[in-house]
């Protein structure tokens, strides 16, 4: 069985201050005419279809549109929810629209039931495990403490269960959307951290044939038979050295796994370039960027006169602009944002608490921070799926 492995649509989002509608779009025609040429036998979409529980209307057409088209395809879709995604929205419908080919998993207490395939070879079984966030779920997966990988290996108890009471040779895939250890995250990620951990290790998919990821929005393999496809369009800087693409999987009559990918159409080139801003303007060898998205971080050690507007004479297309001035780690005139870059929520109350008491917290304390964050992160989850 072939399989086309997507995530990461982010329907809605915009780069910065680019409109990727248009992008977007581009890539949905792109995605019918691979499954087409391709021969296609499923699509497999593993989270984040929209940017947000709440999306724009234009998001939810373009949406729609993509799910006519892979209807009048023939070819079936599986696809789940991801922390982005109001999981009772988009599964708003799912039971009719699985009538057309179009199978919505996002509710987390069918992670065990399948949507079931056939080849020539026989079976496959196709689980969808939506985003699952531990506060809201740990009791319906009965774990004691809320936690990534209680809630992931709980769900993949009961896929293994279902699985074991099919037929032998049964062939498997699961749909997820998790932070896996071995993963390379980027800026444009929503934090999922609880309980200071955001990552689950590979270990939990086990007993699969493949498993199809989503949420990290770089293309990796994690394993042979883990893979994550990344979202098909860049949404920060920081995934300027992705290659946005496609998993194109075969499925083996044995299960075996064999993937090839294959590139989405990126509307521009991504680019850093840092240095003082005459040097960047004059600098033959950055000419190859100069029709590209640029992130300008300008390092002179005062600010220069009309920065963006000179950048954009030779850059036009330049959207962020930083400035690090060449400053000692220690000079008191460094940034406020620069001497918090790279902390964590935890480490900067905890640093507070240090900064006022003269030490830092203890143990206790720091699990009641803990608690107060992953609590707060659950709240303001709950509050945006209720919009």
């Amino acid at each position: 069985m072939r399989l086309l492995h997507t995530s990461d649509w982010h329907l809605g989002r915009a780069f910065h201050r680019v409109n990727m509608l248009g992008a977007q779009a581009e890539f949905i025609g792109h995605l019918v005419t691979t499954v087409r040429e391709r021969d296609v036998d499923a699509v497999v979409v593993s989270g984040d279809v929209y940017d947000r529980a709440v999306p724009p209307l234009a998001a939810v057409e373009l949406f729609d549109e993509a799910l006519h088209r892979l209807a009048d395809l023939g070819v079936p879709t599986v696809m789940i929810s991801g922390n982005h995604d109001s999981a009772r929205r988009l599964g708003v419908g799912a039971g009719l629209i699985d009538r057309a080919g179009i199978h919505l998993r996002t509710d987390p207490s069918a992670c065990g039931t399948p949507v079931v395939l056939e080849d020539t070879f026989g079976e496959v079984a196709f689980y969808g495990l939506p985003y699952l966030e531990p506060a809201l779920v740990k009791d319906e997966f009965g774990v004691e403490k809320a936690g990534h990988e209680a809630v992931l290996a709980a769900a993949m108890d009961r896929v293994r269960a279902d699985l074991a009471t099919r037929a032998g040779g049964t062939r498997s895939v699961v749909l997820a959307h998790a932070f896996v250890t071995g993963g390379e995250a980027s800026d444009s990620e929503r934090d999922i951290t609880v309980g200071g951990v955001a990552a689950v290790p590979a270990g939990v998919f086990d007993g699969v044939d493949y498993a199809a990821l989503g949420h990290l929005h770089g293309s990796q393999t994690i394993t042979e038979r883990v893979r994550y496809s990344g979202s098909p369009l860049p949404y920060s800087f920081s995934e300027t050295d992705h290659r946005k693409t496609m998993w194109l999987v075969d499925l083996g009559a044995d299960g075996s796994v064999g993937a090839e990918r294959l590139d989405c159409p990126v509307p521009r080139t991504l680019a850093r370039v840092r240095g003082h801003l005459e040097d960047l303007l004059v600098d033959p060898e950055l000419a190859r960027h100069e029709e590209a998205w640029v992130e300008a971080t300008l390092t002179d050690p005062v600010r220069p006169a009309d920065p963006m507007a000179r950048l954009l004479a030779r850059f036009p297309h330049t959207l962020s602009l930083v400035f690090e001035p060449e400053r000692a780690p220690d000079d008191p005139d460094v940034s406020y944002a620069r001497r918090l870059a790279g902390r964590s929520d935890q480490e900067i109350a905890e640093d507070f608490v240090a900064h006022v008491r003269g030490a830092g917290p203890d143990a206790r304390e720091q699990a009641v921070l803990q608690d107060v964050f992953d609590a707060v992160r659950a709240d303001d989850t709950v509050r945006e799926v209720a919009r």
